[in-house]
């Protein structure tokens, strides 16, 4: 068997995952993609671009706080078995008073850490970044596709901003409409009114998990995904917005996911795993 080869081990060796304050847990699932594939082996390249990563991000050094890599989760089940043993995989996690790091796959494996987060903390919010609102009822015929994750979250009350939203359909609309809870920052609001800051409403919750959609940024940024979708976040635009995030909240958890590796180019693969990298560092900073 394989040895299982560690986020930025290059930099930061195998530490145990008590003395570990990021888990990364890698989850090859890929079911339902509608467009380009690839995503089953996003996780495997984002571990491996890791490798040629600065420890110093450029404000501080977040692998001094611990990066542990569990094994792959096993993706061979159902859409239910898989979302359930990613959500007892995070809940473990949690458990341990650490901060899950999700790397998919597609964005349908949200679901199951999101899952662990409520039943964690009972009360939390999501921030979602992507071109897409995924928030369908169903979509070629499975609930649990890629593109009704954020519907299947939401109808668990758990209340949602959405972030680089470009592309939609017309049930998708409806649905913001008819919910109006959900918060939206569509690209083209983002970029018409150069705005790159989060408006919580005073009864957000204060634990927030971030999910991030790759096509959420511009193709010029990361164009290896399954639909990349002109008009996305630059790569500074989108950190603002996570810095926007209130000091008095708590980032407890991500994910991210999408990332569909091409033959020829590390590109989109280091890009990635510098965005997560750069996520452990702001979360890092923020709690000492």
């Amino acid at each position: 068997m394989t040895e299982n080869v560690f986020f930025l081990e290059s930099e930061g060796g195998r530490p145990a995952p008590e003395d570990s304050l990021f888990h990364i847990l890698p989850v090859p699932y890929e079911k339902t993609v509608s467009y380009g594939t690839g995503t089953v082996n996003g996780p495997a390249a984002i571990i491996a671009a890791s490798q040629q990563l600065e420890a110093f991000d450029g404000i501080s050094l977040p692998v001094e706080q611990g990066i542990y890599t569990h094994p792959a989760v096993d993706c061979s089940g159902t859409d239910k078995q898989v979302l359930g043993y990613i959500e007892k995989k995070t809940a473990s996690i949690f458990s341990l008073g650490k901060i899950p790091v999700i790397l998919g796959g597609e964005h349908t494996v949200s679901y199951g850490p999101i899952m662990a987060a409520k039943k964690h903390f009972d009360v939390i919010g999501i921030v979602h970044f992507d071109a897409h609102a995924d928030l369908r009822n169903e979509f070629e015929e499975s609930r649990y596709s890629h593109a009704c994750v954020m519907r299947r979250v939401h109808e668990k009350g758990i209340p949602l901003v959405q972030i680089g939203i470009r592309s939609f359909s017309m049930e998708e609309q409806k649905y913001r409409d008819e919910n109006s809870d959900i918060i939206c920052y569509n690209a083209s609001y983002i970029y018409r009114e150069n705005s790159f800051t989060i408006e919580f409403p005073e009864d957000f919750p204060d634990d927030i998990y971030i999910s991030v959609d790759v096509d959420g940024l511009d193709p010029s940024v990361i164009p290896h995904t399954g639909t990349p979708v002109p008009g996305g976040l630059f790569w500074y635009d989108f950190f603002k917005f996570i810095e926007s995030i209130p000091a008095g909240k708590r980032i407890i958890g991500f994910d991210v996911v999408e990332l569909a590796p091409a033959d020829g180019s590390a590109v989109s693969d280091f890009a990635t795993a510098q965005l997560t990298y750069n996520l452990m560092g702001i979360i890092s900073r923020r709690i000492k």
